[in-house]
């Protein structure tokens, strides 16, 4: 159980394999060891992307520090969620050590730390890491080589197109089919290359504006006008890695956090369960849900941390097509207690590449206007950019108010957390600046953890 590099006690670690299968040892350590400490309330918290153990541990004990202090006389205990996951090193994250790789000349190359990432991440793809590397270092000029780079990401994370993806990597349904299916391969890979290096230039604009157009490329490779459709290769690999983070994150929660908890309710039937997730964490814990065994209801609350999933996951019909509706409708009702969606209008992860990635496949219209607003109050909205929608009776708070207020007892709560979260460069944004006493506070007011 003890663990140096978290500072609260007690606290567990749990992990899960690629499939949701725990480690049955710290599994068995945590069943034991709620009961021995006389735990009553504890809170499960799920990473997003993190390339390694060692960031999601330091995520947690940065995020679980206040927390004792908040409620000193609660017997609260603690658990880290550690499933196989990656980020890319260029992204930095706030009150974190900025990685080697954000150090670097902006040039769409992938820096070594990315490249063990996906080494990690996807075993058995080393070959193809090697040639998509190769190629985003020499950056070939002709539009068949971008084909060809997307044909390669897309045997990276094992995307076939066209056609519904499994059901874990769907948000929203229609007759029992998947709708998000992304678009990242159902066209031209340079078109799409070109739309997120349009989508790049705009995040980066403030910063960068008074750069002018760059030099060529050091090197020897080939020189290009803003905006580089390589950057967009880049990011397309990027979005991919992610879309498949993203099927896994569903995976896990279903059939790995979910069983557990109901394992946790058959071992310590007075135990009360906060479930936490940032990112794809929000994701995998609102499929705990979908996972919990038939009856449980130590579940007390659910808390959404920039939720990288459709923010109409948990709606019974969608506004843009009735037949359809999301993956999770209903899930929130299998809560004792409200689920929280906590969302910022500074995640630019969320609020522009996000949906870029998600637009359904065989969707033609193009993104050269930039209307990223259009789409997102549309189809391909994420849960934290603008909170849950189309669930009847969600509530909405702007953060300051909902520290005061009494939550509901049930039901979706939306929190606009713009005040605290609002700090991260290109490409992500805020996405990652999560790290806020307040935010902890939210955990606590949701759960009723005094």
């Amino acid at each position: 159980m003890a663990n140096p590099a978290v500072s609260v006690t007690p606290y567990w670690e749990l992990t899960f394999d690629a499939d949701g299968d725990p480690d049955a040892g710290k599994r068995d350590r945590l069943l034991a060891g709620v009961t021995q400490h006389h735990v009553r309330d504890l809170i499960v918290f799920a990473h997003g992307w993190n390339n390694d153990r060692s960031g999601a541990t330091r995520l947690y004990d940065q995020f679980f520090a206040p927390i004792p202090q908040l409620a000193p006389e609660a017997k609260v205990g603690y658990v880290g969620v550690v499933w196989p996951s990656m980020r890319f090193a260029d992204e930095p994250i706030p009150d974190f050590p900025r990685a080697v790789a954000a150090e670097m000349p902006r040039r769409p190359v992938l820096d070594k730390d990315t490249r063990h990432a996906l080494l990690e991440t996807f075993p058995g793809r080393a070959t193809v890491i090697d040639q998509i590397a190769r190629m985003l270092d020499q950056q070939p000029r002709e539009e068949g080589e971008l084909e060809e780079f997307g044909r390669l990401v897309r045997l990276l994370v094992d995307i076939v197109p066209p056609g519904p993806q499994v059901l874990f990597a769907a948000d929203t349904l229609c007759e029992g089919v998947p709708q998000d299916a992304p678009d990242m391969f159902s066209g031209s890979t340079a078109t799409l290359c070109e739309e997120f290096a349009q989508a790049l230039t705009l995040l980066e604009a403030p910063d960068d504006a008074s750069d002018g157009a760059p030099d060529a490329v050091p090197g020897g490779a080939a020189s290009f006008s803003l905006p580089n459709p390589w950057d967009g290769a880049h990011e397309l690999l990027r979005q991919a890695t992610y879309y498949a983070m993203k099927r896994r994150a569903g995976t896990v929660g279903e059939r790995g956090l979910g069983r557990v908890v109901g394992q946790l309710a058959e071992r310590a039937p007075q135990l009360r369960v906060h479930l936490v997730g940032h990112s794809f964490g929000a994701r995998l814990v609102s499929f705990a849900l979908r996972g919990l065994p038939k009856g449980v209801r130590s579940v007390k609350s659910v808390t959404l941390l920039q939720g990288a999933f459709s923010h109409y996951a948990f709606a019974s019909r969608l506004p843009h097509d009735a037949r359809a509706g999301g993956v999770l409708e209903g899930q929130h009702n299998r809560i004792d207690g409200p689920l929280v969606c906590c969302y910022s209008r500074h995640d630019s992860a969320l609020s522009t590449m996000y949906p870029l990635a998600s637009r359904m496949a065989g969707d033609a219209r193009g993104v050269t206007s930039l209307d990223i607003g259009r789409m997102l109050g549309a189809k391909w909205g994420a849960m934290g950019h603008d909170g849950v929608q189309a669930v009847p009776g969600t509530k909405s708070y702007q953060l300051a108010d909902a520290l005061r207020a009494t939550l509901p007892a049930s039901g979706c709560v939306n929190v606009d957390t713009a005040t605290v979260v609002k700090r991260g460069g290109p490409p992500a944004g805020a996405h990652s600046d999560i790290v806020h006493r307040e935010l902890a506070q939210m955990v606590l007011a949701a759960g009723r953890i005094t």
